[in-house]
């Protein structure tokens, strides 16, 4: 018996799926979620395995999460869906626009070519591991003892809206620490060689960020033929969250466009 994914569904109409980054969660979209549902689509807020509430697993490359996302369509009985995927939530959702073709109208990829990343969240994932042992009994607390390993006050914010009670008085993380920390390989890995989707796709890029480099467009190409790139300004990696307005009117109208 296959493992659902849990989601937030918001509104009605047209199915269209998100999927989050790396140690992030479906509600780091629900503001866009709720613009994209008065829009007229039936919006799929996702949380992908080992993260958010979606269950914990040993098993975790870019194959398996499109087999989730699979799993997840035809338990909710939706034949093809529009797509859009950020960071690594943009790795599934190209792996599974090439695994499954026919299940994707349009494709959105906010920010990670189909290329190979190195490993490149230690500092994230060391200062994570440093506090998980602990025993946090408040956010403010957490964030005093991440900000030792971690500086950036927005990257702290982004993580530590994983908190939750895990027991009274406890707080815990809701990502799978334990194997998101042993899976960077996987996590940086490629689209393969072999595979293509020639549906419409749409790159979306931070002017910030250094994810979607120009010498990265003929690999983009290969792989997705179909592709335009279009860049949102003034935003680095979480460029949704950083410019959601732009990031919005563009995502926007490609989906409309007939």
């Amino acid at each position: 018996m296959n493992q659902i994914l849990h989601s937030k569904i918001l509104g009605e109409g047209q199915p269209l799926c998100i999927l989050h980054g790396f140690l992030g969660m479906s509600d780091n979209w629900k503001t866009l979620g709720n613009n994209y549902a008065q829009e007229g689509y039936q919006v799929h807020l996702i949380d992908q395995r080992n993260h958010g509430k979606s269950f914990h697993s040993d098993d975790f490359n870019y194959d398996i999460l499109a087999d989730d996302l699979k799993n997840y369509l035809d338990h909710h009985n939706i034949k093809s869906t529009l797509l859009i995927g950020h960071s690594m939530g943009g790795k599934t959702a190209m792996q599974f626009a090439c695994n499954h073709p026919s299940r994707v109208q349009k494709l959105i990829v906010a920010d990670i070519a189909p290329k190979f990343y190195p490993p490149h969240h230690d500092t994230i994932l060391n200062g994570l591991n440093a506090i998980s042992s602990e025993n946090l009994t408040s956010r403010k607390e957490a964030d005093q003892k991440l900000e030792k390993h971690i500086s950036d006050f927005g990257t702290r914010q982004f993580l530590l809206k994983n908190l939750y009670w895990a027991e009274k008085g406890k707080l815990g993380f809701r990502f799978n620490l334990k194997v998101l920390s042993t899976k960077m390989e996987e996590i940086g890995e490629n689209v393969s060689n072999l595979d293509v989707f020639e549906g419409l796709t749409l790159f979306l890029r931070g002017d910030k960020s250094e994810y979607i480099m120009p010498n990265d467009l003929p690999q983009i190409k290969l792989h997705f033929p179909n592709a335009i790139v279009e860049t949102i300004d003034n935003a680095g990696h979480w460029l949704h969250a950083e410019n959601p307005k732009q990031f919005f009117s563009k995502s926007n109208n490609f989906l409309n466009q007939e």
